[in-house]
């Protein structure tokens, strides 16, 4: 097998493209030929050390994958040879096999595209946990997405729609804008040109939103919450602007708002039985059309450089995947 080796934590640069022993899977595992491999933000850190979750070096990158199971460990039952799967783990998915514990292995319904499966479960059950668990989103609402042409924004507003919410997409170029329209966002706001706060108020009509989906943190935050509705929600996914706001508390007290933590890979190792209601909802979604990852690029596998660089410059519009022919 091949795969993109992380030696050292000094970035994507000193990834190497190495050939290793295929792997046997251990008990409780299974062996998977990757077919597509998603990029998603953590792994933009994780090769610098600085996610929270530290793989011991070395170690292959890449936490969200899609492929077809090629040998399956003692103890495992319910996955077999050939069949396609999605995986959300950790590391390995940058290469052309990889051995996974088989409790983090979602199989596929028939006609899952695995270039789709491969960018689906961490920005989906992201958002999905987001918006209907955690903000208990109602038919009716409005969402205010930030960072909306990004993976988990993409994913987030088409949850939203797919729960009756009415979006305002907010995004960094008309581009963007016009792109987030194309997947159902019935109104944008792009904050680098516009008054955040006026805009704001002129599309929810001075209420302001009910939940704020925010993955992007930074000094866009204090402005967006202090535009939020009565009892609004303000949704913490992650802080790709770089870095993480401290919003005065005053504000969620005057707003009687709630400022409320989503942290999915948590939500799916404590509740594993919530976490599965969701992915079967969100593949359920994907067959009657309601969902589908929107896809930036598709790269061969050994483009992960070119991947990475395209993601850097924050110019992405849903998800790049990278592909073994």
């Amino acid at each position: 097998m091949h795969a993109w080796l992380c030696e050292t934590l000094e970035g994507v640069e000193k990834l190497r493209w190495a050939e290793l022993p295929t792997p046997e899977p251990k008990a409780g595992e299974v062996r998977i030929a990757i077919k597509a491999a998603s990029l998603n933000f953590p792994d933009l850190l994780t090769v610098k050390g600085q996610y929270q979750f530290k793989p011991p070096l070395p170690f292959v990158p890449g936490s969200e994958f899609a492929g077809h199971v090629e040998a399956v460990g003692e103890g495992v039952k319910h996955l077999r040879p050939g069949q396609a799967v999605a995986c959300v783990g950790t590391a390995g998915g940058f290469g052309t096999h990889a051995c996974v514990s088989a409790a983090g292995v979602m199989p596929l319904p028939p006609g899952f595209d695995l270039v789709d499966a491969a960018a689906f479960a961490l920005t989906y059950g992201t958002s999905h946990h987001a918006l209907l668990d955690r903000a208990q989103l109602k038919a009716g609402e409005t969402v205010l997405v930030l960072g909306a042409a990004g993976g988990v924004g993409t994913a987030a507003i088409q949850i939203a729609k797919a729960a009756g919410a009415r979006v305002i997409a907010a995004v960094s170029t008309d581009a963007k804008a016009e792109f987030c329209k194309g997947l159902g966002a019935d109104a944008t706001l792009n904050y680098a040109t516009a008054n955040v706060r006026e805009s704001i108020k002129a599309l929810t009509e001075g209420k302001g939103p009910d939940i704020v989906y925010d993955p992007v943190g930074g000094d866009l935050a204090e402005p967006v919450f202090r535009s939020i509705g009565w009892r609004g929600r303000y949704l913490v996914i992650g802080f790709t602007q770089g870095s993480i706001p401290a919003l005065p508390l005053n504000l969620a007290l005057l707003k009687g708002a709630s400022i409320v933590g989503v942290f999915w890979g948590e939500f799916v190792r404590r509740e594993p039985k919530a976490s599965a209601a969701c992915l079967a909802q969100l593949a359920s979604w994907y067959r009657e059309g309601k969902i589908k990852p929107a896809i930036d690029r598709r790269l061969p596998m050994r483009e992960v450089h070119a991947a990475y660089a395209r993601m850097g410059t924050r110019q992405v519009q849903g998800k790049v995947v990278l592909v073994n022919d």
